[in-house]
């Protein structure tokens, strides 16, 4: 409804009146007709179409409805902190205090390139950015503050593909010999069953079916910051069971026998901080097993799959047994498949003579 307001002394003022999609009475004043009457026709028509948004929506600032958006969210503690940290650092400054509505595609690409180029974040840590600001936009077109979101359509930088370069048997071994006994295990363990870092720290006495010769997933380590915790896996395809063979299972029991595990029954008591192994462990025994600079813990987790695959198991069952999708494990380790270029000439060909 439109109708005349007060006079203020500055002539006479506009206001329309409606009730939003919850009842309640709405005001909103205007100092000419024309503009009332504008605002008036919009509301009628959002309304109908149930496109009704809030004005006080239309004010909350990117930092503002960020902050209210990752507070509530149930990430893990390195999630957490990866989400705070990208927003703080790359997103607020830039255009934390710009009304949230306001904020266009164009001025998210030339933030999104200046990443690079004045920031000099790599194009994989860029794209990991990007992800954090787009969930929030997303999220605010979820909650119904804006139509669209400004990220869709942004050119990311095209991040290049590395190859997974498996250890050898004899890099397994050296790297094992350097590293103190007490961890020892842990090479023999990533290498003979593909569990990620966290997974392995993760791992108690009832993990381990010595009979069945199985290790089960079902549980993590992660930073929390200061400290560790432990938490689910890293997805529901995580939770698996991998069989291991027996010199992973004698590997085990030989650990267990000179370092029992403690009333929590960690293998690796503590549970461990990755940050201080990886510090104070982890490279100084990939130097003195005269390995290259960056080689990880996580390297033990490619070993395992590029011996699957050597031994001709397919991408399914590669995938099973490292809890990741087929999609993933192609995209990691499809280089290391077998060319079966041939295998299909072959095939073709038969079936074609057969119908000549």
């Amino acid at each position: 409804m439109l109708v005349p307001s007060a006079d203020h002394g500055k002539g006479k003022r506009w206001q329309v009146r409606y009730r939003d999609p919850f009842g309640a009475q709405r005001k909103e004043h205007f100092d000419r007709k024309p503009d009332a009457e504008t605002r008036a026709a919009e509301l009628g028509a959002d309304l109908s179409r149930g496109q009704y948004k809030d004005p006080r929506d239309q004010r909350i600032t990117f930092r503002e409805y960020g902050e209210q958006w990752r507070k509530v969210q149930p990430h893990r503690p390195t999630t957490a902190r990866d989400v705070e940290q990208s927003l703080r650092i790359y997103a607020y400054p830039a255009f934390g205090d710009r009304q949230l509505a306001s904020i266009r595609t164009d001025e998210l690409q030339a933030w999104l390139t200046g990443l690079g180029k004045i920031h000099g974040l790599a194009p994989r840590t860029a794209r990991k950015v990007l992800q954090k600001v787009s969930a929030v936009f997303n999220a605010a077109v979820r909650s119904q503050r804006i139509p669209a979101s400004p990220c869709v359509g942004l050119k990311a930088p095209e991040v290049p593909h590395d190859e997974i370069v498996p250890l050898t048997a004899e890099q397994i071994h050296a790297l094992a010999k350097a590293l103190p006994d007490r961890y020892r295990l842990l090479v023999v363990l990533g290498a003979g069953s593909g569990l990620r870092p966290g997974e392995l720290f993760g791992l108690q006495v009832r993990h381990i079916d010595f009979l069945r010769r199985t290790v089960k997933v079902e549980q993590q380590v992660q930073r929390a910051y200061p400290g560790v915790v432990v938490c689910p896996p890293k997805t529901k395809r995580s939770y698996r069971t991998v069989p291991v063979p027996q010199t992973v299972i004698d590997a085990v029991a030989l650990h267990l026998k000179s370092y029992p595990a403690g009333a929590a029954g960690f293998l690796f008591a503590g549970p461990v901080n990755s940050d201080h192994f990886m510090d104070k462990v982890w490279r100084p025994a990939v130097n003195a097993a005269g390995l290259t600079k960056g080689t990880r813990l996580h390297d033990l987790r490619h070993t395992y799959a590029s011996v699957l695959i050597r031994h001709g198991k397919g991408p399914k069952t590669v995938s099973a047994r490292l809890g990741d999708t087929v999609t993933v494990a192609m995209e990691t380790y499809g280089h290391l498949f077998p060319d079966e270029d041939e295998d299909t000439r072959e095939a073709v060909e038969e079936f074609l003579l057969e119908a000549a």
